[in-house]
């Protein structure tokens, strides 16, 4: 599952990304200096496998992570293929979701395209581009099904009047993920992979002065995306920049306490992406190893069971399932048996997250 960040040239998009991965962007002071998208795969921080190594002792411990991936910055006119821009909404659309980061600070060193600072203009300019490439796609397949409607066929005409449905909302220079749409309308666009039906999260990029409590601009895309159900977060990349030229973990700490922060804005950032994309984990935790599980959320055990391995969901018979805060109150697997709290679930069990499972299957 991949997030990708994006964002206008400049506004902080590639310190970000090297602050997240080892994977090392260039970060310089022009546009375009990321010219091909990078990925990093991003560790997922989680206290608890932390306790299930404390109290289960594995020789090692191995956490879930997702990938993020740092796309070239988009101008004015990339829906028509100005700068980059075919390159960038053909990149975009691979992505599971999107991190929009706005540049929220003010730094005459810093260059900006547009010549300003301006979070609202800036998060307009990569909306429009997006919703116009929607638009075109959308209005390319129309003229398709509508040939086919005017015979009558029943099911075309279904599509067509979806499709129409979606030509008017975007035509109001709305994004698609706030559509109000039935299941089976979303399937008749799904082969259009509409990039504004991805689930998005804004980023403000601050100084270390708004770190704690935001800003003006901060609170003016606060107000700009409150019917759009995404999240804002508040992260200064350039605090995140000494942070992960810290050696010590003991030193980071002190760090952000210095700062009045509790955490890192990259651990934020990390979490909030996996919730983005729709994903829990589970776990396993044995003498070999405590591992943690990516999966959608509303997966079923089989299913949870196959990513370990086809075989696992091919031939599952069964789950031993413990929830993680009995796993950390009874200490372990025996002790929870003992209480009580070892349930043994079947094929229909939607696994919730942080259950602690193992699994029975016969091939």
């Amino acid at each position: 599952m991949q997030c990708g960040i994006v964002g206008l040239p400049n506004v902080g998009k590639s310190t970000l990304f090297n602050c997240l991965s080892n994977a090392k962007a260039q970060a310089a002071n022009f546009p375009f200096c990321t010219i091909e998208p990078n990925v990093g795969v991003i560790t997922v921080p989680d206290e608890r496998l932390n306790v299930l190594e404390s109290l289960v002792k594995p020789n090692r411990i191995v956490p879930t992570n997702i990938e993020i991936v740092d796309i070239a910055g988009l101008v004015k006119g990339a829906s028509k293929g100005e700068g980059l821009g075919n390159q960038f909404l053909a990149n975009i659309r691979q992505t599971d979701a999107i991190i929009h980061v706005l540049r929220c600070f003010e730094d005459e060193n810093i260059i900006h395209v547009d010549g300003s600072v301006n979070p609202l203009r800036d998060k307009e300019i990569i909306d429009t581009e997006l919703q116009l490439k929607d638009l075109d796609s959308v209005e390319k397949k129309l003229q398709k099904v509508s040939r086919a409607a005017k015979t009558g066929d029943k099911e075309m005409i279904k599509v067509e009047n979806t499709l129409l449905k979606y030509k008017a909302h975007l035509d109001d220079g709305k994004s698609v993920r706030t559509l109000e749409v039935t299941d089976n309308e979303k399937e008749h666009v799904e082969d259009l992979c509409l990039l504004t039906a991805k689930p998005v999260m804004y980023v403000c990029n601050v100084d270390e002065a708004s770190v704690v409590n935001g800003n003006k601009f901060v609170e003016l895309v606060r107000e700009a995306v409150k019917n759009e159900n995404a999240e804002v977060l508040i992260i200064s990349a350039a605090i995140e920049s000494e942070i992960s030229g810290l050696d010590s973990y003991e030193d980071r700490i002190a760090f952000l306490n210095d700062l009045g922060l509790t955490e890192s804005g990259v651990a934020k950032l990390i979490r909030a992406s996996y919730k983005l994309l729709n994903l829990i984990t589970y776990f396993t935790a044995g003498v070999q190893e405590v591992r943690a599980w990516t999966i959608d959320r509303g997966f079923k055990a089989p299913q949870a069971a196959g990513v370990i391995h086809t075989d696992f969901e091919r031939g599952f018979i069964k789950a031993d399932v413990i929830a993680y805060e009995d796993f950390k109150k009874y200490g372990s697997e025996s002790a929870c048996r003992e209480a009580g709290a070892l349930r043994m679930e079947g094929k229909e069990y939607i696994v919730n997250d942080g259950d602690v499972m193992h699994f029975k299957f016969n091939v």
